[in-house]
């Protein structure tokens, strides 16, 4: 089958599109959580943002390697989503769309990629799929900690670390004025869920 013609290079385009858009709402996110004073948070958001555009890289360098260079590549029936709200909305948002992309999108692609007889581009598909789902648990974790106010909270002792001037304390609640710098506790580092 002609690459051009073939499922593969159609999902290859909408995954770029997909990633690139990913990519810049994640930075309108971490725009709204340094603006609400959660630079940290911003910092794991701006992250993740990175990582999008560069899935969104791999995905464009794949189009290019299999079918050259082109003027375009008409996506019809995609869709993207354009939800935007609260910072807590915005990170439930944000796992909903990572799960939907590890748990569907990309394995259908992958299989497609695979039956059509592209296995490095499918191999690419589920390389990407296991990184967002890493994506959707720190997104879901964000989400949850923030909504319920337990960000800077935990049931057993942890290594809180202010990321300004490094102080550090392991306490089940992070200060709210770092003892030495006097950094609001948004500057606190984030203990993630696979970082125990």
């Amino acid at each position: 089958m002609q690459f051009e013609k073939s499922k593969t290079c159609v999902n290859l385009a909408r995954s770029f599109a997909g990633e690139s858009q990913a990519g810049m709402r994640y930075q309108l996110i971490a725009k709204l959580a340094t603006a609400e004073e959660y630079p940290v948070l911003a910092d794991i958001v701006r992250t993740i943002a990175k990582n999008e555009t560069y899935h969104a890289k791999s995905f464009f360098d794949a189009l290019v390697l299999e079918g050259g260079s082109r003027e375009n590549i008409c996506l019809e029936d995609a869709g993207y989503p354009f939800h935007f709200g609260t910072l807590v909305e915005n990170l439930a948002f944000a796992a909903k769309d990572e799960r939907e992309e590890f748990e569907t999108v990309y394995p259908s692609f992958a299989a497609t990629a695979r039956e059509e007889g592209y296995e490095e581009i499918a191999a690419l598909f589920e390389r990407v799929a296991g990184v967002e789902k890493e994506h959707e648990i720190v997104f879901r974790f964000l989400h949850g900690a923030l909504k319920d106010g337990a960000l800077y909270k935990r049931d057993k002792p942890t290594l809180w670390i202010c990321s300004e001037c490094g102080y550090r304390a392991t306490t089940r609640e992070a200060w709210k004025i770092c003892p030495l710098c006097k950094a609001k506790q948004g500057f606190v580092q984030i203990p993630l869920p696979f970082d125990n």
